[in-house]
């Protein structure tokens, strides 16, 4: 990933592995998510009201390289690979603290209104995504 258009780190919880002691699946999805969010708080987009809607996923694919295990650090990386009228597809990588591959993937998310109906990006919306 060239240039991402948000990066943010963190270090894997003991509640977020399993018996084995390392990190348990799911929890890549939820450090993306994470990082999404911080991403469109920084632009000034909202993430969810109830009365104004959100940015709910339709799909999602992941592929994992390496392991976690309680205590390791995690980068997350994010770029838009894809803006369309209503949805924006995001790539992301999760790398461990050597730089390494550890995950890869991407989600589309569709932007929708307090009913979950799909509505179009605004422009304001649009030039937040793209700054």
């Amino acid at each position: 990933m060239e240039n991402p258009v948000h990066r943010q780190t963190g270090v894997v919880a003991f509640g977020e592995t399993d018996a084995s002691g390392w990190m348990h699946f799911p929890n890549i999805f939820k450090y993306v998510e994470t990082a999404e969010h911080a991403f469109l708080r920084s632009r000034g987009i909202l993430v969810f009201d109830r009365a104004a809607g959100g940015w709910p996923r339709v799909n999602v694919a992941c592929d994992f390289k390496r392991p976690f295990h309680c205590g390791d650090v995690y980068e997350v990386l994010l770029e838009i690979s894809r803006l369309g009228a209503s949805s924006v597809t995001w790539n992301f990588k999760v790398l461990n603290a050597v730089g390494e591959i550890a995950a890869s993937g991407s989600m589309t998310n569709v932007r929708v209104d307090h009913e979950g109906r799909p509505k179009r990006i605004s422009d304001d919306e649009r030039a937040k995504l793209a700054e």
